[in-house]
């Protein structure tokens, strides 16, 4: 076309002939804005959320005020050549990530994770711990044969109905806890959820700490004849880990004991301040 009108001095309406092509097609100059804003931070968030698909990411926009179609935003992220990398055979630390401080009051953080054991049958089971990260008090421990991220947001929330909301909850980037059921958990309640950095179990070390104590002074005490069994052992371990069983930490103090001297020595600093 160019080279017809330039070199050969063909009218636009002569070379448009003689390629068979509608010059209204010729003259079409596209509208389509260059999305810089979303694809820079289409780019932040998948660098960061390096295991979120365009789906997960989408919701991350969404909840930034960021609206976009998702057809758009698949066409952006495969433009991007973003993609979630197929993991090897050998799991390896992906990065690190900043050291988060020590929370200074109950309920600003939970952690919590997952601890697998089996019945005397051999049936698999999972334990769904959660801890508050200031007084080391374990808030549950919820067993059952499998957990889904749907769950583990309902138990959340009956945590929540006792305590209030935390402010930040920790965990590692299992499946579950990346679900889009968990993404949309954390939007409607707006608590922030911060994922360890992958093969840095340290990074959720109150949590981990926990899981040890309960698999050594519980798990391997005990044979477990059924789920309901299981269910009355470890509930009742819990119930003497936050209320009877010293914890070092602490000054030898129980979770609940620390728990109740905390709001004491608060209480008194707003009286005397």
């Amino acid at each position: 076309m160019n080279w017809a009108m330039t070199d050969r001095s063909y009218s636009q309406r002569r070379a448009c002939c003689l390629v068979g092509l509608d010059r209204k097609t010729y003259r079409y100059a596209s509208k389509r804005s260059g999305d810089d804003v979303i694809r820079t931070r289409l780019r932040d968030l998948a660098s960061q959320r390096r295991r979120f698909g365009y789906r997960r990411l989408h919701i991350l926009l969404r909840r930034e005020g960021i609206e976009v179609n998702h057809k758009k935003l698949y066409r952006l992220y495969r433009e991007e050549r973003l993609t979630v990398r197929k993991r090897g055979g050998r799991k390896r630390a992906l990065g690190t990530r900043a050291p988060m401080t020590i929370p200074q009051g109950s309920n600003q953080r939970w952690s919590l994770d997952f601890v697998s054991d089996s019945l005397v049958d051999g049936r698999r089971f999972r334990i769904l711990c959660v801890i508050d990260d200031f007084s080391r008090e374990c808030l549950a421990t919820v067993v059952d044969n499998s957990i889904s991220g749907v769950r583990v947001g309902r138990e959340l929330d009956r945590i929540a109905d006792m305590r209030g909301y935390p402010c930040m909850v920790v965990s590692d980037n299992g499946t579950e806890l990346t679900s889009n059921a968990i993404l949309q958990w954390q939007e409607e309640r707006g608590v922030e959820w911060h994922y360890i950095a992958p093969g840095k179990p340290m990074q959720n070390g109150f949590v981990e700490s926990f899981n040890g104590r309960l698999r050594d002074e519980c798990l391997n005490e005990y044979l477990f004849t059924s789920y309901h069994h299981a269910r009355d052992i470890i509930e009742a371990w819990r119930h003497d880990y936050n209320n009877h069983r010293p914890h070092t930490s602490l000054n030898g103090l129980t979770p609940k004991e620390f728990t109740t001297r905390s709001k004491q020595d608060h209480n008194q600093n707003r009286l005397y301040s």
